[in-house]
């Protein structure tokens, strides 16, 4: 089957699954779609979030807009993204890292209808530039402006031509003027330094409205200098067509929604946020370059997408939460000779880059380090805490990891704390308050974890495998409430378990426990 042609043909494959609620009713965009989503991902289960289309979208001042409104259709949930990737959720991993490894390059086109409607020069104004779209207020009482939080950001290194995709919020500063926050290890930001050594603008093409594997890409932390648009080539099984921009040097989608050209001036920045971010806390104020537009062009029926980020979970932290998970599994198993390695979880409710748990099957001590070490030298802190687990935890239930990290541990022995990198958005860090040249001297930390069986231990403490599956198969003929068991379910051996220990559970089984109190009574010590 061939992948999504556009956006819309997306979005009949969400409703086709039960996974797209439209609302037709008037939705301000600033004070109601937002809130309106949010409460999905605080009162709902994962499994049942969906993606929301809001088709008859007004503003705070009462002006009606012609473009719907699409929020949380890339990541509601794993099924979401599943269906987007056009695959089993189970499969997603597996589907990430065939499309690194067998990229498809671009095909660049001469037209598409992405530029059905051009609007350049003074053009642009005329039909109000940024203010033509429904830009939603995210984090409404708190944010201080509508945010891009779906646009991917195009640029090219200005040495090697090679285009970067990547996803960074906007703030609409005017009709045609935005803002961006770039990290210092941010690859756009990196074409910006470099155009600023030369003394050039940096030229960037944003595309709204894009195939969800565009967006897939761009939210995830593909190595620098990898063809991005391969990737997503990849995912797709087949090129995705490009046609130039209009104002600037750069390649988008033929068939995206919307794509917003412009020049980002390396001779000056300005103030951008504060806005609602992942970590679960406002991102505040800082010293930022901005986009000076001159051109938008977009589709007769263009759809303005946006995503759900702030305070975890969120359709931000799950979409990051998958990418990260399947380039971090590719790394460790590919690059890194650690085949043992069997899963990646990067936990949502910590906004996916506090902490990270690998799950491998140990066949040397020295393992489990290699992989935490390996896990923080792949990206400048992308997870604060690194957990290590066996085999039989399931990294993606915290019940799991916490029982492992209480019992399998000993933070003297099974610890270690890396020194250097920084999220800027964490404001543990440092105090918020003190000058700016403290503030840009302060570095973060990461904490390594071996929470590994280091021994021998005893069985786990639940019933036999066989005894509970019996007990599964009443509860089910009994009717009772459709059970989701959480690893462990049922007792296993660990390897410490004498043959005297499994005779006695034996004798007890049949009945016949008064044999060992016989014996214990034979055995009894006088003092």
């Amino acid at each position: 089957m061939a992948y999504y042609k556009d956006l819309r043909e997306y979005i009949k494959a969400l409703e086709a699954n039960n996974k797209l609620v439209r609302i037709r009713r008037e939705i301000n965009k600033d004070t109601e779609a937002m809130p309106l989503v949010r409460c999905q991902f605080r009162g709902l289960p994962e499994a049942e979030r969906k993606a929301f289309l809001f088709e008859n979208v007004v503003d705070v001042k009462g002006k009606k807009y012609d473009i719907p409104l699409l929020v949380a259709s890339h990541a509601a949930s794993r099924d979401v993204y599943a269906i987007g990737m056009m695959c089993k959720p189970q499969e997603i991993m597996e589907k990430w890292t065939q499309a690194q490894l067998h990229p498809v390059e671009p095909r660049v086109v001469a037209s598409g209808p992405v530029q059905d409607e051009v609007h350049l020069g003074e053009n642009l104004l005329e039909h109000g530039g940024l203010e033509e779209f429904p830009i939603p207020i995210s984090t409404p009482g708190f944010d201080n402006a509508p945010y891009l939080t779906a646009g991917n950001w195009v640029s090219k290194d200005p040495e090697t031509g090679i285009s970067n995709v990547g996803t960074y919020r906007g703030m609409v500063k005017s009709k045609n003027r935005l803002g961006i926050n770039l990290a210092p290890n941010q690859h756009l930001r990196l074409h910006w330094e470099k155009c600023k050594a030369k003394g050039i603008a940096l030229q960037v093409a944003v595309i709204i409205g894009a195939t969800p594997n565009i967006g897939f890409v761009s939210s995830t932390k593909v190595p620098y200098g990898t063809s991005e648009y391969a990737v997503v080539g990849g995912i797709a099984g087949e090129p995705v067509e490009l046609v130039k921009c209009k104002a600037v040097d750069i390649e988008v989608p033929a068939t995206a929604g919307i794509v917003i050209e412009g020049e980002m001036p390396t001779d000056c920045m300005e103030r951008e946020a504060p806005f609602g971010e992942y970590t679960g806390y406002m991102g505040l104020k800082d010293i930022m370059p901005f986009l000076n537009v001159t051109c938008i062009t977009h589709r007769k029926d263009a759809i303005f997408n946006a995503f759900l980020s702030q305070f975890p979970p969120s359709e931000s932290s799950m979409l990051r939460k998958i990418g990260f998970e399947a380039n971090m599994y590719q790394f460790l198993k590919q690059h890194c000779n650690l085949p043992g390695v069997l899963d990646i979880a990067f936990h949502e409710e910590s906004g996916v880059n506090g902490f990270c748990v690998i799950r491998m099957k140990k066949t040397h001590p020295t393992q489990p380090w290699h992989a935490l070490k390996a896990a923080v030298a792949y990206s400048d802190f992308l997870a604060k805490f690194v957990v290590v687990v066996d085999e039989d935890i399931d990294a993606r239930n915290i019940d799991s990891v916490l029982w492992a990290l209480c019992y399998r541990v000993q933070p003297h022995r099974d610890t270690q704390i890396i020194k250097g990198g920084k999220l800027s958005l964490d404001i543990s860090i440092v105090n918020i308050e003190l000058p700016p040249t403290e503030l840009d001297e302060a570095f973060g930390s990461s904490l390594l974890i071996d929470a590994t069986l280091k021994w021998k231990y005893p069985p786990v403490s639940l019933p036999k495998k066989e005894i509970m599956e019996k007990a599964v198969k009443i509860w089910e003929e009994e009717g009772l409430p459709a059970l989701t068991l959480k690893t462990p379910w049922y007792g296993y051996p660990l390897g410490y378990w004498t043959k005297e220990d499994k005779e006695e559970a034996e004798l007890a089984l049949n009945g016949e426990h008064y044999q060992t109190g016989e014996k214990l009574a034979r055995q009894r010590v006088k003092l």
